[in-house]
């Protein structure tokens, strides 16, 4: 069976003019048979925190095996190194290139059986989420839905490259899930 565990919940702070002043995004670890899988190991911030999850279910760092990177702004990838011995998924088209790290080309692709990485562009062009077959049905949207503001307005991320495409794949998510785990906050019921 799969299981999904927060990590770290993300935050995201805006000035009274909107402006980001603070961001670190929600972390997940994701148990399967096959192997464990964290999402965005977000922030330096949230370092400690992390460390301080992963402690109290068992894990070792090593044990990881893949992170997936929803996409690659500095508040999503910055605790990389704490997982040496785990393969790295990002989707095609970030402005970033992480050494040893799998693209991702097809717009779904299996990671492990339950667990799916989805292309949904918008927020920028190489942004994914993960789709998750447990006990319910899980997407972790990165910032395709950076809050849960967004998805019950049905608003684009502020910060997007395409806000038609970034529509489309709230949209998207929406079709599927049962739960959705924000870019930047706690999970919520679709």
């Amino acid at each position: 069976m799969i299981r999904l565990d927060v990590l770290a919940p993300g935050r995201l702070e805006r000035d009274g003019e909107g402006k980001v002043i603070s961001a670190d995004s929600t972390c997940i670890l994701i148990r399967t048979d096959n192997g464990l899988i964290v999402v965005d190991p977000s922030t330096n911030y949230m370092r400690p925190m992390i460390k301080d999850s992963l402690r109290r279910y068992g894990v070792m760092f090593g044990d990881v095996s893949a992170v997936v990177l929803t996409h690659a702004h500095a508040d999503h990838i910055q605790n990389l190194s704490l997982f040496p011995k785990a393969a790295i998924y990002i989707h095609e088209g970030e402005d970033i290139e992480i050494e040893g790290a799998i693209v991702v080309k097809e717009e779904e692709m299996q990671l492990v059986p339950g667990v799916r990485l989805v292309h949904t562009p918008g927020h920028t062009e190489g942004s994914m989420s993960v789709f998750v077959d447990a006990d319910r049905r899980f997407v972790i949207a990165g910032d395709a839905i950076p809050t849960e503001s967004n998805y019950r307005k049905m608003y684009p991320p502020a910060v997007n490259c395409n806000a038609e495409a970034a529509l489309q794949s709230i949209k998207k998510i929406k079709r599927y899930a049962d739960v959705i785990i924000p870019g930047h906050g706690f999970p919520f019921m679709a």
